[in-house]
């Protein structure tokens, strides 16, 4: 699949509109998952993983009045020269959230609940590593597993969209995938 900016650009974009490192942290690993997905199953790495990097292109613009949150995204992704079917592609994670008219939105498409999952659950593993002391390095899916029952833990994470996954691979599959792709650049989101 054609992308119309390099992995480079679209992190320059991203710092246009966005300065809160942890906004960026969330980006980066959002990437990562997305990309560590598309490998699992033999899709784009490269496009997975812009989509991962450029989901919320403009919540650094949007974030004081979010239910406009991906309202500027599709102009902005436009001016880029990214195709109508990306773009829908990444307003689609807002469905069923009070933001751009997404409210009464499902998500029907397998790349839908693999971009929804995979920003969800960066959530829910980077609080669970920050609870250990930042530490992913030894991180495994079974801990995961019971942060993510416990409904306290993370109460903003909304389990139900990471759920949505399982119609694309078991939970615990991408648990491990997640955890196993934000390893590899722990550095990069400050994590041990």
């Amino acid at each position: 699949m054609n992308l119309p900016i390099s992995r480079d650009e679209a992190l320059a974009l991203i710092k246009k509109y966005n300065s809160d490192t942890r906004d960026i942290i969330h980006y980066l690993e959002s990437e990562a998952v997305m990309r560590a997905v598309a490998r699992r199953l033999g899709e784009d790495e490269n496009y997975y993983g812009m989509m991962g990097l450029l989901h919320d292109l403009d919540w650094g613009i949007t974030k004081d009045q979010p239910q406009t949150h991906l309202t500027k995204t599709p102009d902005i992704l436009r001016e880029q020269c990214f195709d109508e079917v990306f773009i829908q592609i990444i307003v689609s994670h807002g469905y069923g959230f009070d933001c751009a008219n997404l409210l009464d939105k499902k998500r029907t498409k397998k790349i839908e609940f693999i971009l929804a999952a995979s920003e969800t659950v960066t959530g829910i593993i980077h609080a669970y590593a920050l609870m250990r002391g930042k530490k992913i390095s030894d991180m495994d899916a079974a801990g995961l597993k019971k942060k993510f029952k416990d409904k306290k833990f993370a109460e903003g994470c909304h389990r139900d969209i990471i759920l949505e996954i399982e119609s694309v691979m078991p939970l615990n599959e991408f648990l491990l995938i997640a955890i196993e792709s934000i390893k590899k650049i722990k550095d990069e989101v400050g994590l041990l």
